[in-house]
């Protein structure tokens, strides 16, 4: 019996296409932050958000447009809540928040797949390169101390990068 993945995303090659080369920088940025500070910057979060405005009225259908903006209202009313039960972080909420309008909505079961993909690759390299000589590369990381928290960031970054880009090759 073989197993077949379909990699056709509802997002059009031509959206990620043009988020990625502006995305992928703020995704590298918050993943970095949140590793070496355990903070997700708000300018980051507010730059994310700038660019979907920006650029999501010049490659979306209006409708469509208003849409992903509920998704972000949605995303981050539900962070709120996760946060004030401990769940994650206020900068995690609020960078999901900010990414949630560059996901096709139809894409949002691969969207959990890849997610949850990434945060076991997440949490199986941070805590491998923690307790291994690499971590000398960088010894003042706040994630290297922080016991019982995760850089939720390096996987929420990096879970937009991957979609983005696989939106380019899988995209509509």
């Amino acid at each position: 019996m073989a197993i077949s993945i379909d990699l056709s995303l509802a997002i059009t090659t031509a959206e990620a296409a043009l988020f990625a080369p502006f995305v992928l920088p703020v995704c590298a940025w918050a993943a970095y932050s949140d590793l070496s500070r355990m903070k997700i910057p708000n300018k980051s979060v507010l730059v994310l958000a700038l660019i979907f405005v920006v650029l999501g009225l010049f490659v979306l259908p209006l409708p469509d447009f208003g849409l992903r903006l509920v998704q972000l209202v949605v995303v981050l009313i539900i962070g709120i809540g996760a946060n004030a039960l401990g769940l994650l972080g206020a900068g995690d909420a609020k960078f999901a928040a900010a990414a949630a309008p560059f996901i096709a909505f139809d894409d949002l079961n691969q969207l959990l797949w890849l997610f949850m993909a990434n945060v076991a690759a997440g949490i199986a390299t941070h805590r491998g390169v923690k307790y291994t000589a690499l971590s000398r590369l960088a010894p003042d990381w706040e994630s290297w101390q922080r016991h019982g928290k995760f850089p939720m960031g390096l996987c929420l970054g990096g879970t937009l990068a991957i979609y983005l880009i696989l939106g380019i090759y899988y995209g509509t």
